[in-house]
Order: C-alpha cells, then structure tokens, then sequence
C-alpha cells in the first residue's frame, strides 16, 4: 500500500506537520488578533485576571506543543528530502526561507514569550490570592508582546513560501545563488529577531498594532519575494 511507502511516510509528516501548524498559528492569531485587543477594553480590564488564570494556560498548552510538534516535523521533512534526493536547489531554498522563519517562531515560543508568559500568570495567580503583584510581571510583558507579534509578522512570509515550494515556481536562473539567498533570509531574521530586544520606538512601532504587523509582514514577504526572484 503506498501509505506504507516513503511517500506515505512523508505524506503523514506533512499531515501532521498540517495538523500541528494550524493548531500553533491559529493560538497565534488568537492572542493577537482577538485576546490581545480585548485586553485593552475596558471589560477586558475587569476580566484579565480571570481569563489569565483560567484560559490562557490551557492556550498557551495548545500553543507551545503546536509549536513544537510543528518543528519537529517540518523539519524532518526536509531532512527526509535532503537524504533521499531529487528535489532542486530552487526548492530547498524556497522552503528553507520558510523553514529559517518557522524555526525563528519556534524559538520565540518557547524561550522568549512562555517564560514571561508564567510570569505573568503566576502573577494573576497570587494577586487573586492576595499577594502583592510581581514587578517582574510588567517588566517582561512588553518583550513577550514585541516577541508575540514579530511571530505573526514571520508567519505571514513563512506560509507563502512554504506554499511556494510545491505550488509556486520562483526560480528562473540555470545556476540560483541559493547560499547567497539563504543569507539574506537569515539577516533580515535576525534583525527583526533583534529589534524584539534592542530595537527603539521607531523600528518597534509597526508592532504596536495588529494591522501595524500585518503590513509589515506583508513588506517583509515582499523583500523575501524579490530577493528570492532575484537570486533564485
């Protein structure tokens, strides 16, 4: 049976792959595009304590395993692929931009926002229970926030070109600069990586609105495209 196959191993990878990213994404846009907002109202103010003690560590669950299970089959997708052969350079270029920014994602999660993330709840926590509130709390919360939505803003390039690999041909030179290509993806990572940390209120302003981060995703899918057009 072909489900008993290399290519229904990589076929089930790539379900689960499918499985896990809508999970992960999906928990992404919902802290960012609905409980983020409401947070801001006035009623969701009043109700911040309880959401954060009660739903949002069950989010967050969803959010990190889907993370994680994300990467790890994503990348032994293309480590599959890699061993076996028979794909072009084009293509490990294409999906390795979107690999490069889904491990960036990937980091972000599980090392930047879920440590100030159960800071914050355990805050909620113990001033529901009449403690006196952590500093460290509002301390953190801005570069969990900043971290939150530079992964929207990766996500928005990482998907078109997870797509583009199989469905989209953007390789037209005999010879592509695919090393030269991958450098460029992993600078520009890397800066927006860094303005989560050290940017100034300039660069980190596009993150201070959902619609602010959409356009700069969509910008930043852009520069990938050209770059890719231009070196592929």
């Amino acid at each position: 049976m072909a489900l008993f196959s290399l290519e229904g191993f990589l076929f089930l990878l790539r379900w689960f792959h499918f499985l896990a990213g809508i999970t992960w994404i999906g928990m992404l846009y919902y802290l960012n595009f609905a409980q983020t907002p409401f947070f801001a109202t006035e009623l969701g103010g009043q109700a911040r304590s309880a959401v954060m003690r009660g739903m949002v560590p069950n989010v967050l669950w969803w959010f990190r395993w889907g993370a994680m299970f994300t990467f790890l089959t994503g990348w032994t997708i293309v480590i599959t692929k890699i061993a076996v052969g028979g794909s072009s350079m084009a293509y490990y270029a294409t999906i390795l931009t979107g690999g490069i920014l889904g491990t960036f994602m990937w980091y972000n999660v599980w090392f930047v926002i879920m440590p100030r993330q159960r800071i914050a709840i355990a805050n909620a926590e113990g001033v529901a229970a009449g403690k006196p509130a952590d500093p460290a709390a509002a301390a953190v919360a801005p570069v969990a926030g900043r971290a939150s939505r530079t992964n929207v803003l990766f996500s928005i390039p990482m998907l078109f070109f997870m797509g583009a690999a199989s469905h989209l041909t953007l390789a037209s030179h005999e010879t592509p600069n695919v090393h030269v290509h991958i450098i460029v993806v992993l600078v520009l990572a890397a800066l927006a990586e860094a303005n989560i940390f050290a940017g100034n209120a300039t660069t980190q302003k596009p993150l201070a609105t959902v619609s602010g981060t959409i356009h700069a995703g969509l910008a930043l899918t852009v520069v990938l495209w050209l770059a890719a057009t231009i070196l592929l």
